[in-house]
């Protein structure tokens, strides 16, 4: 199945400031997040942003914040998204049956939400190149655990493509310009 812009929703999962330091390559994954949280804006494409315990951990990436102005952040203690009531009812509200996951960490947190809004009915997808975890081998072991729960796994570009559709419209050529030609 390929991702739709009119039934998908963007979920950031916990980057927070005080987690980045500890995770591997790091900048990558706040990059390629805001890159695709970027284009979700300009698409109209909702936002969620969770935070884990933000009391200890901090908030979210200083430098995603400004992007996130019309996001819905969610607070949360379980590691996944879906044991959260609230956060649940949250992202329910939105009607989409579709959810593009990025964050951290790709083990704990982001795993735990895939497999959890999976088993809450919800078509997931993870995008491989904005997560991240503090080892290197725990990442390729949760991506090898996420496809054996039936999550799909995309890249920054393939969810930017398939919210766009087609070429020859004044959205494809602005993305295209300003997105998708030297990324």
């Amino acid at each position: 199945m390929l991702i739709s812009p009119d039934n998908s929703a963007l979920l950031v999962i916990d980057i927070q400031e005080k987690l980045l330091p500890a995770l591997h390559d790091a900048e990558t994954m706040v990059a390629n997040s805001q890159w695709l949280i970027e284009i979700a804006n300009q698409l109209e494409v909702p936002i969620f942003v969770t935070e884990q315990y933000p009391k200890g951990l901090g908030h979210t990436s200083e430098q995603l914040l400004p992007l996130l102005d019309k996001a819905t952040v969610l607070h949360k203690e379980h590691f996944s998204t879906a044991e959260e009531p609230h956060c649940l009812m949250e992202i329910n509200k939105a009607d989409q049956e579709q959810l593009i996951l990025v964050g951290a960490e790709s083990h704990i947190c982001l795993l735990q939400s895939a497999i959890g809004l999976a088993e809450q009915g919800f078509d997931v997808f993870v995008v491989t190149d904005a997560i991240r975890s503090r080892k290197q081998s725990d990442y390729e072991t949760a991506l090898v655990r996420l496809q054996q729960n039936g999550i799909q796994l995309v890249s920054k570009e393939m969810v930017a493509y398939e919210w766009l559709k087609k070429a020859n419209t004044d959205q494809f050529r602005h993305i295209s310009k300003n997105y998708l030609r030297d990324n």
